[in-house]
This record gives C-alpha cells, structure tokens and sequence, in this order.
C-alpha cells in the first residue's frame, strides 16, 4: 500500500462522506497504509461539525454564560446594568470555530496523505464511485439554506458538471443522516425550520415552538430560553427525552418548567399556520400556540437517497443501510458506519465504527464492534446515559436492584451552587454487572465516561464503588450511586436497597 496522488483514481480504501464516521475511519486507514479517497460534496465534517454537535455547543456555551449571570446573585456577585447577547458577534464566534475544526481536519488529510475528492458521489457499479463535480458541486456554506438547496439541485444537473470515476475493493458508506420533516406542514424556511437552519438563524425569534422534546428539542430550548426567547416544547411521548431512561425526562422537566419554558406532553401539534405575524399551532385538545418562529427537532433520516445504492443491490430498511457488528453491509465488500446504518445517531458511534470499518476491510482477521456508546444531552443541568435503560432492563426480565444519589448532596455540588440532579446505577442483582448508568447534573457528559470506561471493560458495581474519586467532585456521585445499589451508601440514610425481580 502506498499513498495516492491527487491525481490517482485507484484506491484501497473510499469513504463516502467525510463526517464524524468517514474522516476518522479515514484517518485510521490511512494510518495502517492504505490508500484512502474520502468523497465529500459539502464541508469537511459532515452534519457534526457544520450543523451538529460543534455549532449548537458553541451556541449553547453563549447561552450558558447568560444563565449563570441571571443567577450570579446567589454565588455573591453583583452585575450592574442590563447584560445582553450580540448574536451576530456569537454566530461570528461560532462560524470562527467551525472553520478551525475544518481546516484541521484538511490538515490531517494533507499530513496521512488521504486524498479528498470534492463532489457529489454515487455508486456506478460494484468497487466504483462516479463523483461529480463543477458548478454547484464544489463545497458550499452550511449557513445558507438557498446555497445548500442550490447545491442539492446541481446534484441532478448534467451543465458544467465534470464526473470523475474512483475504484477501490472497498467502500464505506458515511453518509450520515439529515433532519426529519412533517408531511404537510408549510415550507417557509424563514418560519418553520429544522436544526440545520436554526443553527444559523440570522437573527433571534421573540418565541419559538419547539416540536419534539428529544435531544435535539431539548438542547434548543434550554438554549434559547437563557438567549431570552419565550420558549413552549410540544412532545408527542409522555416525557421529554422518550428515547433515554425514565426518570432523566421527567427529572428535566420541573427545572424547565421553573425556568419558564411551557411543557405539552403527550401532545400533537393537530395544525399549524404560518402568516407575516408569526406561527400558529393548533395542538391536541385544542390548545393554541403562538410563536414567531417553529423549530421541527422531531428526529432524524438516512441521507440515502441518490448515492446509487440500486446498482450495487443495496436495499434499505426505513431508509438505512443495516450493518453487522463488522460494519458489514448486506453486500460484500461494502461497509455502513454511523447515521445511515441506523444502530446510534450519534458522532461518536460514528467515528468508533469507523475506525471499526477500517480495520475489517483492511485486515483478515475481523473484530465486531462492541463498545458501549454513551449518550449526552448538553442542557444545564447536562443529561448523560451509558447502558440500558430501567425500561429495557424490565423488557429483557432481568432481576436487578437500583442505586441513587442526589447530585445536590454532593459537597462540590452545594460549593458551585448547582445541585439539580441525580446518578442512577442499574445492577444486575445475580451477577453484580453494571447494567446502565443514568445521570443528570453538573459536569454529567464528563463524568459519564468513568461509567462509560467501566461498562466497557465489564467491571462489577462491586469494582464500581471501589474506585477512589477525587474530592470534592461531581464524578463521587457514581460512587455512592454504586454503594447504594449494593446496599452500601454512606452518605446516604440507610434505607432497604431495591431489589427489582423478574415480572415485578
């Protein structure tokens, strides 16, 4: 194996897409000397980088200074005057860290010698990649929704436009996914917008509907409430945060609730209108709701449609290439790693299977993909969750006992001022495994990764109270969660410890 010229067409190695999944898994083949093309027809770095994971957190860490300083009161600092958000000066910042990271992942091509073809790419065929490029096609600003909408049309158009045909033995799909729309619902982009937009947005809204209180629902309107936007959250589930354990959606809620954020769960939005005034939905029962603006954060597609998956016999299930534990498709030589298999909707699944891809295609000896992947919600309090949930645990019959620690009796939580939330352990109570971690405070999207660690390496909740934790931390909270699901809490009364059987 060597390493290609930017003029080379023949690789060992082709990633299409170069987000989270495709530029790491890139680097890795690049790193045990394969020759590698990543095919990308927008930015470097998939929708993480450029409408994800990056921009909401840079936009969140605005919000969340704005949050402490409306309660610096209570840590004994006066604030004179009236403190206000810039939001061009905050998108400026933004924009600034999102071309940081882009051009350090260019950097990293340069270095390990990845070839990066710039292009909208489809299979033509088995082991080959047509990718077009020319007007249009060329990368385009993810802050632009006429520019992007522009781009997806050239994909079809044939002026201009120049094909330039790669070949290699083996090709990993990365194509990541794209937010999911409502059937019907208006198509002002101005009014009605997903994720992608609203990451950009020009301007703040007085009030904003958002529809569907997961991840993405939640980040936005603990966000956009500290900015000073009137915030109301319909979810159709009984809880916000459906897809995580129990108690951190119904943990969330009351903190919203205080901070003004407006609540409707188990609710649909039935109608929604849009005018020059504003938004106007119509919910179940009849209620209505006002807003300038609406956010759709009701989840997330595959990005499949035109990559030619029908000339390679690639068939999706509801949208998504499925993979085995190799990374596998259902067609030889063909790997699917991060959105578009559809297994975890998240950027670091997607780098993990990547680098997983990688190592199977390129070597004989095969290895599945068995990693805990850890969940995080960057609200404040911050969610995190690693292993099954309460739900599935009961779904599965397996018997098992529950520790709980309040993160407010932590001395570093009291010290800090943020006491809001808990650590919650599930333990297998035959085998003493750790069964999941559930936590909900200060710091929770660090601290997940000692449980995380843990859950990986198969350690018992035994060895989980055993590990010394500095102090005073918010990390102790797993700990003394541990302790308590073994009946050992010491910083907790004593109480008789739960003990779940099966069918109970």
């Amino acid at each position: 194996m060597s390493t290609p010229s930017t003029t080379s067409n023949t690789f060992d190695l082709i990633f299409l897409g170069s987000g989270p999944g495709g530029y790491v898994g890139a680097l890795e083949a690049a790193r045990l000397g394969a020759r590698v093309a990543v095919v990308e027809s927008a930015q470097l770095g998939g929708t993480c980088l450029n409408n994800g994971c990056i921009p909401s957190k840079a936009l969140l860490a605005t919000a969340e200074l704005m949050h402490h300083a409306a309660h610096a009161k209570s840590l004994g600092v006066n604030i004179e005057g009236t403190i206000s958000v810039d939001w061009a000066a905050v998108q400026k910042r933004k924009d600034s860290v999102l071309r940081r990271l882009r051009n350090g992942v260019k950097s990293l091509f340069e270095k390990r010698g990845i070839a990066l073809v710039e292009g909208w790419g489809r299979f033509d065929g088995p082991g080959r990649i047509a990718v077009t490029s020319g007007t249009g096609v060329s990368p385009v600003s993810s802050s632009s929704r006429h520019e992007r909408d522009a781009h997806a049309t050239s994909r079809h158009g044939q002026d201009a436009h120049a094909t330039r045909l790669l070949t290699a033995p083996k090709i990993v799909l990365a194509v990541g996914s794209v937010p999911s729309s409502i059937p019907g619902w208006p198509s002002d982009s101005e009014r009605v917008s997903t994720s992608d937009d609203a990451l950009h947005w020009k301007t703040l809204p007085a009030s904003l509907l958002v529809v569907g209180g997961g991840v993405i629902g939640c980040e936005f309107a603990c966000m956009m409430q500290a900015l000073g936007v009137e915030v109301t959250v319909v979810e159709m589930m009984d809880r916000l945060l459906p897809e995580m354990d129990r108690q951190l959606g119904e943990g969330i809620r009351p903190i919203f609730e205080k901070r003004g954020i407006r609540i409707h769960a188990a609710t649909k939005v039935e109608d929604l209108t849009v005018s020059d005034e504003g938004c106007r939905a119509v919910l179940t029962g009849g209620a209505e709701v006002q807003a300038d603006r609406v956010l759709v954060a009701v989840g997330r597609r595959a990005n499949t449609s035109d990559v030619g998956l029908e000339s390679v016999g690639l068939t999706t299930d509801r949208g998504f290439v499925r993979a085995n534990d190799f990374m596998e498709s259902a067609v030889g030589g063909i790997y699917s790693i991060g959105d578009v298999n559809g297994r975890c909707l998240l950027a670091h699944a997607a780098s993990a299977q990547g680098v997983a891809a990688a190592r199977n295609a390129l070597s004989e000896t095969k290895r599945p993909f068995e990693a805990p992947i850890p969940g995080a919600v960057y609200t404040f309090p911050e969610i995190a969750s690693v292993g099954m949930t309460e739900e599935k645990v009961r779904e599965n019959g397996i018997p098992f006992s529950i520790g709980m620690f309040p993160i407010g009796a932590l001395g570093k939580a009291m010290a800090v001022g943020e006491t809001d939330g808990f650590v919650k352990v599930l333990r297998h109570r035959e085998t003493d495994a750790i069964l999941g971690v559930h936590m909900m405070g200060r710091n929770a999207t660090e601290c997940i990764a000692a449980a995380g660690a843990l859950l990986h390496v198969k350690a018992s909740v035994e060895e989980m109270a055993e590990v010394v934790m500095a102090h005073p931390s918010v990390s102790e909270s797993l700990k003394e969660a541990a302790e308590d699901a073994l009946g050992a809490a010491l910083h907790l009364p004593p109480r008789k410890v739960v003990r779940i059987s099966v069918g109970e």
